[in-house]
């Protein structure tokens, strides 16, 4: 599959209250529960951990966005403690059928302190040829589509950028979803 047009490209930062040598996003990511990722976004439906046929890891995520349910494969491209970067080739699901798009997704920390981080969140979204193909046949611009995709992807990412953070956290200090929410029950 070849890429085509950018669709968007967001990126949002929140605080993290942990000692950078804490914190291990790949880690994090590839053992993120179910239960975990759903509390990082009212969009967020399900996900799991797998290895792709080439042997890299793979978060499989599924959300909706703009009332669009997706299907991300994600894969890993440089996994490094501080440092994740994730492509997939997504599956759309809309009113009009399914359209496949390519998404790169960074997760970075950087040193604030000795006891805080600043997490950035950036995802960067791209049509792929046959999509392009899909809208030119269904009648829909590109410029519409992105249009109206655009706001919700960066919507999407805003709100779950400081949930994802203190999600982060929690995984740096030891917590767990369960234990906040007992905490905060007594």
């Amino acid at each position: 599959m070849k890429i085509a047009d950018q669709i968007v490209d967001s990126s949002f930062t929140a605080i993290i209250k942990a000692p950078i040598e804490k914190i291990n996003i790949p880690e994090w990511c590839f053992n993120l529960s179910e239960a975990e990722y759903q509390s990082c976004s009212p969009a967020h439906v399900s996900a799991a951990s797998t290895i792709g046929p080439d042997g890299r890891r793979m978060s499989i995520n599924v959300e909706i966005i703009g009332g669009s349910p997706m299907v991300q494969h994600y894969q890993e491209a440089l996994s490094e403690p501080h440092h994740l970067i994730l492509t997939s080739w997504s599956d759309v699901f809309s009113a009009t059928g399914r359209l496949v798009l390519h998404v790169h997704w960074e997760l970075s920390v950087r040193a604030i302190d000795g006891a805080t981080c600043e997490f950035t969140n950036r995802v960067i979204s791209h049509a792929t040829e046959d999509m392009m193909t899909a809208l030119d046949r269904q009648g829909i611009s590109f410029e519409a589509f992105r249009a109206q995709r655009q706001p919700h992807s960066i919507n999407h990412n805003r709100s779950e950028t400081p949930l994802f953070a203190a999600s982060l956290e929690r995984a740096a200090l030891g917590a767990s979803l369960s234990k906040v929410k007992t905490a905060k029950l007594s």
